[in-house]
């Protein structure tokens, strides 16, 4: 079965598959709508981001899944980011810490988020790629 993938860096890879992150901030659009696997890169944690205490915070004794597929979810929606929209996300600090919000980028909409029982090890790809999975 061929699904379609987003590689995102850790931790909001681990973030979107706990339900802590709902919305990935990307500076492009997509037209994309639908079944979206979400895959940890392997690419390790920033440590110099002023929010990841509160990010690991939201996670905690959960491990990274770096090099992993880790859950899917549907890719509802992707909305421009004005001042309205970005004014509306600050009302939810979670959230917010959890993006990168500002004017011109992109708010990806994620819903009904399902963790995989077995995580499948791959190598990410950028933007959203196909992988054949294994059933």
């Amino acid at each position: 079965m061929q699904i379609k993938v987003l590689s995102i860096i850790e931790p909001w890879a681990t973030l979107i598959k706990e339900g802590e992150k709902k919305i990935e901030t990307r500076s492009w659009k997509t037209s994309y709508r639908g079944e979206l696997y979400i895959h940890a890169s392997s690419k390790q944690v920033d440590k110099s981001n002023p929010n990841l205490p509160n990010l690991l915070n939201l996670i905690p004794n959960v491990s990274m899944g770096y090099g992993k597929i880790l859950c899917k979810c549907r890719l509802v929606n992707c909305v421009y980011m004005d001042q309205k929209f970005i004014d509306e996300i600050q009302h939810n600090p979670q959230e917010y810490i959890c993006g990168d919000y500002r004017i011109g980028r992109y708010a990806w909409i994620l819903d009904n988020i399902e963790p995989l029982t077995q995580p499948v090890t791959t190598k990410g790809h950028l933007n959203i790629w196909n992988f054949e999975l294994l059933q």
